[in-house]
């Protein structure tokens, strides 16, 4: 047996009370929240769930013309309808939104395989709610038995709610054909053919879902800048509201971070759109308050026309809010670029020596204040993928890849049934934070349905070793261990170090795109042993500093009590404490609740602890390039404290922070150290990066000896 000491007892004692009231809080919640999901929660399907179909007997070719006295759906007395036509369970086409129109004219054509008439097509009509659960507007049957071959027929469909079937909810106009698969399949076997034998159909795939297809070369980037709100409508019971924007640009999100009771809210936040058409595009801004439990409450919706404001000028507008009640303030900038682009491996020549010179000569250290946003040039050459997982019945996959920087996203085209793809495609990325991570994803294209998850690699840049060819292991979706296959890629990063380390020390890009984090009880409980470690670090430190006023170690008191008669250190602690509703809740919004403030939990444990572990990463040289700066920025603080006096650098401080708001109104403040350490990767982001020893038989020496074999 072991024995523990004395001074030991009261550290084991907080890890024993920590650790059971923490595990018997979270299975207590988790409980609760499961039982109210059973209770509450109507059965969903999956895609098992769907019936797996063979190749289609009969086409038909559907053109979407327009509806006409559609439902009203919103607060304003309109609708934003879109259609979504389904065949079984599955589906199959969905229209696009047309805003504030009860009747709209789509005009749009589908084409959809069916493998048999008995079942009917179903059409459903929706309200896009932006933010919200869609709004259901009707819906209605149309009997494939009863139509005729290779005759285009008008149909009239009657919309209805089948809880209200006496409500008048509109008519839907459609014109079918219906034509039987097999006049088709000489043709279809044609293109097939000719896309093999010609490299210029397959930059692109023509079934990709809806989210793919739009990730084609952006033209320009949309820099806003939320300022603030003015005199918003009172949503909550207090006359004030908790505000927070939703900003959507064709696929593009983003959403502005909460500002707690107030009707004229103060954001100061800047993020960046890219802008795919030529001739612009609409934003739709809609503003919501926070509601605990609940649904959250709509203020106003306003929307901004690209195509009206001119290129590389700032504009600042002042919107009205529709449907509510209020202004926003926003700076909108239009900036043309061409940052990003995308090319085939033979056509593309890397060999060539002087536009390599070019590139070098752009981000030499002699250009350092050259427009500081251009940090440096990334070439990533996706060569092809080995053993992947087959996703399809056939024991096949339809793979393509997907490659992302920051916000910048890009694909290539798709390999149809094959777990061994060739895409020899080469990208390239304009650098503007060289601490980003290169995300490159392979999916499996699935026909009418979203595409499925084959694997994926996350890799820093700075640990991207230039011009060499290497196999990487396919992670899983949260990069915490390997799936099946490899993807070889090549890889070129030229960046100018002064500007890197300048852009360090501003806020990091935020991704729009980013996943909403879920409750998960295995994530809560890594976060609180994340979060121990770091409680744990400082109880120890407590510890060995009471130790030096118990002259357990004369020396180490000595040196102490010196230390302390120097140090004057004055610290303030502010504790803002929010209140708690005291309205009745029902048993869904009681669990809702709950739930939601498992998930705050969460994520205050996962923040809390990764802000203990950057800071440890800094100093154990986790990133050499981070743990350097760091030096050298102490070193230069060093030496301007010994020439300058404290007070002085105090003043000039002092003075640049009180005139910031002054010479920049609409300045976005930011935490110089905080926006340092938010580049050092955490514990968890150190597992999720690290590479993987892919399988030797994958290795290229390996493989050729195989085939001499």
């Amino acid at each position: 047996m072991f024995q523990i000491s004395p001074r030991e007892c009261p550290k084991v004692a907080i890890q024993h009370q920590l650790n059971q009231m923490v595990c018997s809080f979270i299975d207590l919640i988790f409980q609760t929240v499961l039982s109210g999901r059973k209770k509450i929660n109507t059965t969903g399907t999956s895609n098992a769930d769907v019936p797996l179909a063979d190749p289609g007997m009969y086409q038909l070719d559907i053109t979407l013309k327009r509806g006409q006295s559609l439902a009203a759906r919103d607060r304003g007395g309109t609708s934003d309808p879109y259609v979504k036509f389904k065949v079984g369970r599955k589906e199959v086409f969905r229209s696009k939104i047309i805003h504030k129109n009860l009747n709209p004219v789509w005009e749009e054509k589908a084409c959809i395989l069916v493998d048999h008439l008995r079942e009917p097509l179903y059409i459903k009509v929706f309200d896009y709610d932006f933010g919200l659960q869609d709004d259901f507007m009707g819906s209605a049957f149309l009997d494939l038995t009863q139509l005729e071959l290779n005759r285009p027929t008008d149909v009239t469909l009657t919309l209805k709610d089948p809880h209200y079937p006496d409500h008048d909810l509109g008519i839907i106009l459609l014109s079918v054909v219906l034509t039987p698969k097999e006049e088709h399949r000489d043709v279809t076997m044609l293109m097939r053919k000719s896309w093999k034998r010609s490299s210029k159909f397959q930059t692109q795939s023509l079934r990709l879902s809806d989210v793919h297809r739009k990730s084609h070369l952006w033209r320009g980037i949309v820099s806003i800048t939320l300022i603030e709100g003015r005199d918003l409508k009172a949503m909550d019971s207090n006359g004030l509201s908790d505000p927070y924007v939703k900003f959507r640009l064709g696929h593009q999100k983003y959403k502005s971070k909460i500002m707690p009771k107030t009707l004229n809210p103060q954001w100061r936040e800047q993020f960046d759109f890219h802008l795919y058409e030529e001739r612009g595009g609409i934003i739709d801004i809609t503003a919501w308050d926070k509601d605990a439990g609940k649904r959250d409450d709509f203020i106003g919706r306003c929307q901004v026309d690209l195509s009206a404001l001119s290129r590389e000028q700032t504009h600042k507008l002042e919107l009205q809010l529709e449907e509510g009640e209020g202004h926003l303030v926003l700076l909108v900038t239009l900036t043309a670029s061409a940052t990003v682009s995308i090319s085939d491996l033979s056509i593309n020549s890397p060999e060539d020596q002087k536009e390599r010179e070019e590139i070098l000569k752009r981000y030499s250290p002699l250009r350092i204040f050259h427009n500081l946003k251009d940090v440096g040039f990334l070439q990533v050459k996706v060569i092809r993928a080995e053993g992947l997982m087959a996703a399809d019945v056939t024991g096949k996959s339809d793979p393509f890849c997907v490659v992302e920087l920051n916000n910048d996203r890009l694909l290539t085209h798709t390999v149809y049934k094959n777990l061994n793809p060739e895409w020899n495609k080469v990208f390239t990325f304009n650098i503007k934070d060289i601490h980003s991570v290169l995300e490159v994803t392979v999916y499996d294209e699935d026909r009418d349905r979203s595409a499925d998850f084959l694997g994926k690699v996350a890799i820093p840049l700075l640990s991207i070793q230039n011009g060499e060819q290497k196999a990487y292991v396919l992670k899983n979706k949260q990069l915490t261990g390997p799936t099946k296959g490899v993807i070889y890629l090549e890889i070129d990063v030229i960046f100018n170090a002064v500007k890197a380390s300048l852009r360090t020390l501003i806020p990091k890009e935020q991704k729009y795109i980013e996943e909403e984090n879920r409750l998960s009880k295995q994530l809560l409980l890594r976060n609180f042993i994340r979060m121990k470690r770091c409680v744990m670090v400082l109880v120890n430190a407590a510890y060995y500093v009471n130790s030096c006023f118990d002259w357990d170690s004369p020396p180490r008191s000595l040196a102490a009590f010196v230390v302390v008669e120097d140090m004057l250190e004055d610290e303030e602690e502010e504790d803002d404490k929010d209140d708690k509703d005291s309205e009745k809740k029902g048993f869904i919004n009681k669990i809702y609740a709950i739930q939601e403030v498992c998930i705050s939990v969460q994520n205050i444990l996962d923040e809390v602890a990764s802000f203990g572990e950057r800071i440890k990463n800094t100093f154990n040289w986790t990133v050499p390039f981070l743990s350097w700066l760091a030096i050298v920025a102490l070193c230069a603080f060093t030496v301007i404290l010994y020439f300058i006096p404290l007070r002085y650098i105090v003043l000039v401080w002092g003075i640049n922070k009180f005139t910031k708001k002054l010479r920049s109104p609409y300045a976005i403040d930011n935490n110089e150290l905080l926006d340092f350490l938010s580049r050092v990767p955490s514990d968890v982001q150190v597992v999720q990066y690290q590479e993987l020893k892919p399988d030797p038989s994958h290795s290229p020496c390996k493989r050729k000896k195989n085939n001499l074999g």
